[in-house]
């Protein structure tokens, strides 16, 4: 698929991708107001809120094809990262206990969680948008932190019983739910955007040994460690 051939509405390219990317605001933007009122009216946790939103935004890579490529505005696709880059240190400074995003995206309730983790994603975000912008490393980069390590924990609060504990616990059922969705995601992501760069056999690499990268970090240092991985091993590969 990799990118449209023609924009829409007949629209110079600029202004085609000036659409798509806000078509990104509008998806992105959507799920805090949503998790919040989940988490404030039907008791969701904060981490399985926090990870929903985790999985939403690594899935953002989904509107790549729709960016017309060879124009600078291709790197608008990064516009909805660089925003919450800026709002993450906003409100990991500023931000009032109730605030939405702390409700939706911290552990604790405790706005310096902004600056960790969830900080260090949408960094990783913008250099897979425009350092690896429609290529291998990115894409993958971005699939497997967004639903690897976004099911993950989920999987692991509500079925995980068998733990272990390299460095902090983790779950079997999770890690074998980050392998899963690192696999499909990576697979559906890599066919969806770069086509001519599918290979199976080094996409369940990837996954299976970001799998073990993931069950041996530590919290907040994951966000990084799997994303330089995966793309350090697709050079190697």
């Amino acid at each position: 698929m990799g990118t449209l051939d023609t924009t829409f509405f007949s629209l110079p390219v600029l202004w085609h991708n000036v659409l798509i990317a806000f078509m990104t605001l509008i998806y992105v933007f959507s799920v805090p107001p949503l998790m919040d009122y989940l988490v404030t009216n039907h008791n969701l946790s904060r981490d399985i809120s926090r990870k929903i939103t985790h999985i939403c935004a690594g899935t953002v890579i989904i509107f790549l094809p729709l960016f017309q490529d060879g124009h600078w505005s291709q790197y608008l696709n990064v516009s909805v990262y660089v925003i919450w880059a800026l709002l993450f240190i906003q409100k990991g400074l500023f931000a009032a206990d109730d605030d939405q995003a702390i409700k939706t995206m911290t552990r604790t309730g405790d706005r310096r969680e902004l600056l960790k983790g969830t900080f260090y994603f949408v960094v990783v975000g913008i250099i897979c948008g425009t350092v690896f912008y429609k290529q291998l490393p990115g894409v993958l980069a971005m699939a497997v932190l967004g639903w690897g390590d976004g099911l993950a924990p989920i999987v692991g609060l509500k079925l995980g019983k068998m733990e272990y504990k390299v460095l902090c616990k983790k779950t079997v059922e999770g890690s074998l739910a980050f392998f899963a969705g690192s696999l499909l995601a990576g697979m559906f992501f890599v066919w969806l955007i770069i086509p001519a760069a599918f290979n199976l056999s080094t996409i369940l690499i990837i996954a299976l040994v970001a799998t073990i990268v993931e069950g041996m970090s530590p919290k907040e240092v994951d966000n990084i460690l799997i994303p330089v991985v995966v793309i350090a091993l697709v050079f190697l590969l």
